[in-house]
C-alpha cells in the first residue's frame, strides 16, 4: 500500500523552507502596500507608480553579474543572512519615514532599490543553496514545495495585506520586516553548506563567463530568450494592474486584496500539479505551453467592467498564477541540469541579469504608456490597452521554448554506434538556434 505522506527532504531543507515561506508572505505585504500608499497617500501618477515598480528590479542589471561572481566566493549562508538584514532595514525605513513626515516617491524608490539589490544576492545564493541541501533526484520536489509556499503567500498575502493596511496603515510593513528576521533565524539554525569556489582568471572573465555558459548551451539559450521575451511584456501587465483596479474600475483596497487572494489559489494548484505534469509531458514541453497559456489568460481582464471587476480580476489572475507556477517549477531544474555545481552561481546570476534586466524598463514603459494614453482614452481604456499589448508581447515567449524538450531528449538519448565502431556526435550539438 502506497503511503500518502510526502517524501521527506530532510531537516535542513525544512528549516530553509519554513524561513522562506514566512518571508514570502511578508514580501506580498510590501508588494501590495507600496503601490497602495502611492495611490491613496501620495496621490502618485501612473508614471510615478511605474518608476517605483522599476526600482523593484533595478538591482538585476546593475548587480546581477557581480552577485554571481561574489556569491561563488563568499560563504553562502552568511550572504543570505546579510541580505535578510539589509531588506529588513530597508522595509522598516518606510513606516518610520511616514511617521516623521518624510515619505515621498524618491524615498520609496530608494528603499525599494535597496530591497532589490539585496534580493539579487539572496536569489543567487538561494538557487545555490537548494541543490546543496537537497539530493539531485529530489530537486523538482524541493522547488515544487518552495513554489507552493510562494503560491500560499500569494493566496494569503493580499488579503492579509489589505486587512493589515486597513487596521494599521503603513505600519503593516513592520510585518514584512519581521518576516526577514524569521528567515534569518531559520538560516542561522542550519548547518553550513557548500564551499567557497576558488576560480582562475580575471574578474572580467568571471563576470562574463556566466553569459557565455548560458549562451553556449542550446537548451539554456532557448530558456534565456523565452524568459527575456516574457519579461518584456509581463511586467507591463503586473505594473498596470493596480492602476486598472483602483483608478480605472474603482475597486476598493479590500476587494482588490480579496480578489488577488482568490486568484492566488490558482498559483497554489499550479505548484502542486506541475511536478506530475512535467514528468508526464516532459519539463521542456510543460515549460513551453505554460509560457503561452500564462500570457493568453491575461487577456481575461478585458472582460471588466462588462462583468464584475473583482470576479474578473480573481479568475484572470488565478489562471495567470497557475501557469506562472508551472513555469517556475520547470525552469530551475532544467537550468540546473545543464550546469555543473562549480558554475551554478555565475550561471544563475547571468540568467537573472539577462532575463530580469528588462523588467525595470518594462515596468517603466507600462506606467508611461498609461500616462500618455490617459488623455485621449481615459484611465480605464489606457490601462486596458496597455495591459493587452504587454500580454500579447509576452506570449511570443512560447516560440523559442518550443524545441527545448526535443533538445533535452536528444541529449539523454544513447549515442548510436557508427559503422567504424565509433560513436556519433550527440544530436544536442546540432542545436544552434
Amino acid at each position: 500500500m502506497r503511503s500518502w505522506r510526502p517524501v521527506s527532504l530532510g531537516p535542513e531543507f525544512n528549516r530553509f523552507w519554513i524561513g522562506q515561506s514566512v518571508s514570502t508572505v511578508g514580501d506580498r505585504i510590501t508588494v501590495f502596500v507600496v503601490p497602495t500608499l502611492m495611490i491613496f497617500v501620495l496621490d502618485a501618477s501612473a508614471f510615478q507608480v511605474g518608476i517605483v515598480a522599476m526600482a523593484q528590479y533595478l538591482g538585476i542589471p546593475l548587480l546581477g553579474p557581480l552577485a554571481g561572481m561574489l556569491v561563488d566566493r563568499w560563504d553562502n549562508r552568511r550572504t543570505l543572512l546579510v541580505c535578510d538584514g539589509a531588506r529588513l532595514a530597508a522595509v522598516a525605513v518606510i513606516p518610520l519615514a511616514y511617521w516623521q513626515g518624510w515619505l515621498s516617491t524618491p524615498l520609496l524608490f530608494a528603499c525599494v532599490a535597496v530591497i532589490s539589490g539585496a534580493t539579487i544576492f539572496f536569489t543567487v545564493g538561494y538557487l545555490v543553496a537548494v541543490p546543496a541541501v537537497v539530493p539531485k533526484e529530489h530537486l523538482v520536489r524541493a522547488y515544487s514545495r518552495l513554489e507552493g509556499s510562494r503560491s500560499v503567500s500569494e493566496v494569503s498575502g493580499p488579503s492579509l495585506a489589505a486587512g493589515l493596511y486597513g487596521a494599521l496603515g503603513v505600519a503593516a510593513l513592520i510585518v514584512d520586516a519581521a518576516s526577514y528576521l524569521v528567515s534569518a533565524l531559520c538560516l542561522r539554525s542550519m548547518r553550513p553548506w557548500g564551499e567557497r569556489t576558488v576560480v582562475e582568471g580575471s574578474v572580467w572573465q568571471r563576470l562574463t563567463s556566466g553569459f557565455r555558459l548560458n549562451w553556449a548551451d542550446p537548451v539554456l539559450r532557448r530558456v534565456v530568450v523565452a524568459a527575456v521575451t516574457l519579461n518584456c511584456g509581463g511586467p507591463v501587465f503586473v505594473t498596470v494592474l493596480p492602476i486598472l483596479a483602483y483608478q480605472g474600475l474603482g475597486v476598493s483596497v479590500g476587494v482588490f486584496g480579496a480578489a488577488m487572494s482568490v486568484a492566488a489559489v490558482g498559483a497554489l494548484v499550479g505548484a502542486a500539479v506541475a511536478p506530475k505534469a512535467g514528468e508526464r509531458l516532459g519539463t521542456g514541453r510543460m515549460l513551453a505551453w505554460s509560457l503561452l497559456l500564462h500570457c493568453l489568460v491575461g487577456l481575461g481582464v478585458l472582460a471588466a467592467p462588462a462583468l464584475p471587476a473583482g470576479a474578473v480580476i480573481a479568475v484572470t489572475m488565478g489562471c495567470y498564477g497557475f501557469f506562472m507556477s508551472c513555469i517556475n517549477v520547470c525552469s530551475a531544474p532544467i537550468r540546473q541540469s545543464r550546469m555543473s555545481a562549480h558554475h551554478q552561481g555565475v550561471m544563475h546570476a547571468a540568467f537573472r541579469t539577462a532575463t530580469w534586466g528588462v523588467i525595470p524598463l518594462a515596468a517603466l514603459a507600462g506606467g508611461l504608456a498609461v500616462s500618455l494614453l490617459t488623455g485621449p482614452l481615459g484611465i480605464l481604456d489606457a490601462a486596458r490597452v496597455t495591459m493587452a499589448g504587454g500580454t500579447l508581447l509576452a506570449a511570443c515567449s512560447f516560440l523559442p521554448a518550443l524545441r527545448i524538450q526535443r533538445l533535452m531528449d536528444a541529449a539523454e538519448r544513447p549515442k548510436p554506434p557508427e559503422a567504424d565502431g565509433g560513436t556519433a556526435a550527440p544530436a544536442l550539438a546540432e542545436g544552434t538556434s
